[in-house]
């Protein structure tokens, strides 16, 4: 297992969805569907969310993971199964390893265009995130056709003027397109939210150390 292949997902769990004011059907509680990219290769990752809490889960090779977070940022953690190899381990962030993730990430300002388009059936329009620590920007489609809860809200796009649709995670240096394929009000299956009581629980540490200090 490389640790690499879930910073994309830490990323998307970091620079979530955000919400707008003027949106026409607010969800509560759900799933969105996104496709990204993971070491250069198409992934899906689906999203469960309620107003406290979220659940990023998609399959890394045998591994199957999900990442925790709740609507304040202030908890996370990386729940790994592979049942082929007998391996349940959940790590959890302390607080000063959020904080220093959180840090990490861009500084945006916005500035919103004429340009619109629908994506995944949303309709769209386009803004120009400046990040003001290299001033590299960045194209995000945002929508206004939807509201999202805290649980997915992210200070990083807050600004954008909507929730967007077609954006970039960034984690740990590293940054990957985003694209919302849909968003849904099923129900998350039971358990999604905790880390089940058959794993081990372990610190971010003890993970790289599993995939070799990656």
């Amino acid at each position: 297992m490389n640790i690499k292949r879930f910073i994309v997902a830490l990323g998307i769990a970091l620079t979530a969805t955000s919400i707008s004011a003027y949106a026409q059907k607010a969800y509560t509680s759900g799933v969105v569907t996104m496709t990204t990219e993971m070491r250069g290769q198409p992934a899906t990752i689906k999203a469960y969310f309620t107003p406290d809490s979220a659940a990023l889960t998609f399959q890394a090779g045998p591994a199957a993971i999900k990442i925790l977070t709740n609507a304040a940022k202030t908890y996370m953690a990386v729940v790994v199964d592979v049942s082929a190899f007998s391996v349940k381990k959940a790590a959890i962030a302390n607080p000063d390893e959020i904080d220093q993730a959180k840090a990490a990430l861009p500084k945006f300002t916005f500035a919103p265009t004429t340009e619109t388009k629908q994506i995944s059936g949303f309709n769209c329009k386009k803004v120009v995130a400046t990040d003001a620590k290299d001033k590299k920007t960045y194209d995000i489609w945002v929508t206004n056709d939807i509201t999202l809860p805290a649980s997915l809200m992210s200070d990083l796009y807050a600004g954008a003027g909507g929730v967007p649709i077609q954006y970039t995670s960034f984690n740990q240096g590293q940054s990957a397109p985003v694209t919302v394929t849909g968003v849904t009000d099923e129900k998350a299956p039971a358990g999604t939210f905790a880390i089940a009581a058959d794993f081990d629980k372990i610190t971010m540490d003890d993970l790289k150390a599993m995939s070799g200090g990656n």
